[in-house]
């Protein structure tokens, strides 16, 4: 079905699954995360904690990712997924590879649920400090791969504002042919 690329609440969308960037405690905290969690509820909270405990004790590593209820969202599913820290990877390449990593475990999940939409914030782009233009790069390149085999999906990148939207849209236009 393609790629959207749109500024909204990606908390209000519409998606089987939206992708949560969040951090390694699965429990919330700021940015994406914490509006998920908000919006989400006591229920998906409570998903969070069971996985923790049953399966996850030591968290979510990064790159990888792990799904819930989206509780009183209109998604779903949130798939809930650890992008890297920029500068905290061993090198530039590293963190490449675990935020594509991010992309690519969240579409297979979504995939494993039987989804036909997800919508993805920016991962990483936020307190992560990942480098914007190269981490749109990044998420471009690895949704658009994993659509030439997966072409029901469709794919959302929601971006909380117009600045940030237009960075991806610019990085994406330098990146096709």
């Amino acid at each position: 079905m393609g790629i959207v690329i749109k500024t909204g609440d990606i908390t209000k969308e519409e998606a089987c699954a939206i992708v949560n960037a969040a951090n390694s405690s699965c429990m919330g905290g700021g940015g994406v995360d914490g509006a998920i969690h908000r919006a989400g509820g006591p229920q998906m909270l409570e998903e969070c904690k069971r996985i923790r405990r049953e399966a996850l004790p030591d968290g979510l590593p990064t790159g990888q990712a792990v799904a819930t209820t989206a509780g009183k969202m209109p998604a779903r599913y949130v798939i809930h997924t650890v992008g890297p820290i920029w500068g905290r990877c061993g090198s530039e390449e590293e963190c490449d590879r675990l935020l594509s990593d991010a992309y690519l475990n969240s579409l297979e999940l979504a995939h494993k649920l039987d989804c036909r939409s997800i919508a993805f914030p920016a991962i990483s782009t936020g307190i992560y400090g990942f480098p914007k233009e190269r981490a749109a790069r990044i998420a471009w390149q690895t949704v658009n791969e994993w659509l030439k085999t997966h072409p029901e999906m469709e794919v959302r990148f929601v971006f909380h504002s117009d600045r940030d939207r237009e960075i991806f849209d610019r990085a994406v236009r330098e990146e096709k042919p």
